[in-house]
């Protein structure tokens, strides 16, 4: 199997489970959709560090970060009143406070994510790999926020 074709699959969406656009709370950890984003994250870490460009492996990373982040979600989320987009991090800080620091770091890496994403040279590669270690911690206290199992993530690579 190719690079590329690992990272496409561990950047295929996970499969939708709700009919609404309103965020509910499943039971801790028992919910097959929570696991499947846990997988997917795991899938994309793993796809990160293969990936031998910095800024590819810059947003893959990132993006398994908000599949973690998705995952505590669907955990702690509550639905509220509010009306119009919000992103996963705002709503990470709110649901999970615990998790808000890392919620704030991945915000801010946003916009960096995007710019590697449009191909443009916005990441170093000290950057790219200073952010796989951050995303297996946060992919972590994720887990243990869930009340799963932790599992390492990167595969070392000589």
């Amino acid at each position: 199997m190719s690079t590329d074709m690992s990272i496409d699959h561990a950047l295929a969406p996970a499969p939708a489970r709700t009919t609404s656009s309103r965020v509910t709370r499943s039971p801790r950890g028992s919910s097959a959709g929570v696991l499947d984003l846990l997988a997917a994250a795991h899938r994309g870490l793993t796809a990160a560090v293969l990936e031998p460009r910095a800024g590819r492996r810059y947003a893959v990373a990132h993006l398994a970060a908000l599949r973690a982040a998705a995952a505590v979600l669907a955990t702690r989320a509550r639905p509220t009143g509010r009306r119009g987009p919000r992103s996963a991090w705002d709503l990470l800080g709110q649901a999970a406070p615990e998790l808000a620091e890392w919620a704030a770091f991945f915000a801010a890496g946003a916009g960096k994510r995007a710019a590697a994403e449009a191909g443009l040279d916005a990441v170093t590669p000290r950057e790219a790999d200073d952010l796989l270690r951050d995303v297996e911690t946060f992919l972590a206290l994720a887990e243990t926020t869930i009340g799963v199992p932790h599992q390492t993530s990167l595969p070392r690579v000589s």
